[in-house]
């Protein structure tokens, strides 16, 4: 008795199995794949009976899938869709062989948060330098990426339409209170706040002028005994008893223990997101870090 000969499933066949499928029509199929309609009707009559199961039912009126027919059209379609995600990797692999991404970002997203970021990106894409600009405001960020000094940066507020942005993640504004505050309790109140010198950053600083606006909203004002340009120094001066900080909590880690942290009486949040400039053409790399990136937002 003679062997069969294994089955060897055909991805054109496939295809081909599709085409007929959208179409009802194996001379429709046939001119939209460029075709003799000789080639679709073998194409579907192998496929019948390497599968041993009738597809279609053959009328005067088109192709009409049969019951099994329709279910390994869904087969298919996901076959030749995996199919699609192979070359894509495969070219895009191709692509990132060279070139580099340049980021430009804010200290506490450069220390907080990149660092994992930059590792998962080199284990995926080892051959692909980045880039990291630490910048001091959103201003010196925007025009980073205006000038083409940088690909990618990290923002807390809004920017013109030039720009393109995605949200990335929300960064709580903590309270912190030096170890000799006489605030005890669970949670803070605004008279609690009220009663304490505060040292804030210094004029200007986009941060402070969310608290700001948000304590103003509330009929609220801070008694404010020093403004400092440093998160850290900010950090190490309420350590040490000379007043307490309203601050986004990636600028103020870590926190050193003594320190007490709450959140404010009514909670905070500045949105982090990413940006880069709108009709800027960017290399393949740059895409994949932004894919990276909206695997890993917060």
């Amino acid at each position: 008795m003679p062997r069969k000969r294994p089955f060897q499933l055909s991805l054109p066949h496939l295809h081909t199995l599709i085409t007929v499928a959208e179409t009802g029509s194996f001379s429709d199929a046939a001119l939209q794949l460029e075709l003799s309609q000789s080639a679709v009707s073998n194409a579907i009559a192998t496929l019948e009976s390497d599968l041993g199961v009738s597809l279609f039912l053959r009328g005067r009126h088109g192709a009409t899938l049969t019951p099994v027919g329709d279910r390994i059209l869904a087969h298919a379609r996901r076959m030749m869709a995996i199919q699609d995600d192979l070359i894509k990797d495969a070219n895009l692999a191709r692509s990132l062989e060279g070139g580099q991404v340049r980021v430009t970002s804010f200290r506490s997203m450069s220390t907080q948060v990149l660092p994992d970021v930059l590792a998962e990106f080199q284990r995926r894409f080892p051959n692909i330098p980045v880039e990291l600009r630490e910048s001091t405001s959103n201003a010196i960020i925007a025009a980073d990426l205006r000038q083409g000094r940088a690909d990618i940066g990290f923002i807390d507020e809004t920017l013109d339409a030039e720009f393109e942005t995605w949200d990335f993640m929300r960064d709580e504004f903590v309270v912190l209170l030096p170890p000799n505050s006489e605030v005890t309790g669970p949670s803070l109140t605004w008279e609690d706040l009220a009663q304490q010198p505060m040292i804030m950053a210094t004029e200007g600083d986009n941060c402070d002028r969310q608290v700001y606006d948000h304590c103003t909203r509330f009929g609220q004002h801070l008694r404010v005994s020093y403004h400092v340009k440093n998160d850290s120094t900010i950090v190490g001066m309420v350590a040490r008893g000379l007043g307490g900080t309203i601050i986004p909590r990636l600028a103020a880690e870590p926190v050193p223990s003594p320190i007490k942290v709450y959140s404010l009486p009514v909670p905070l949040f500045r949105n982090i997101e990413v940006v880069i400039l709108a009709k800027a053409l960017h290399p393949p790399p740059v895409f994949a870090f932004l894919d990276l990136l909206k695997e890993s937002r917060g």
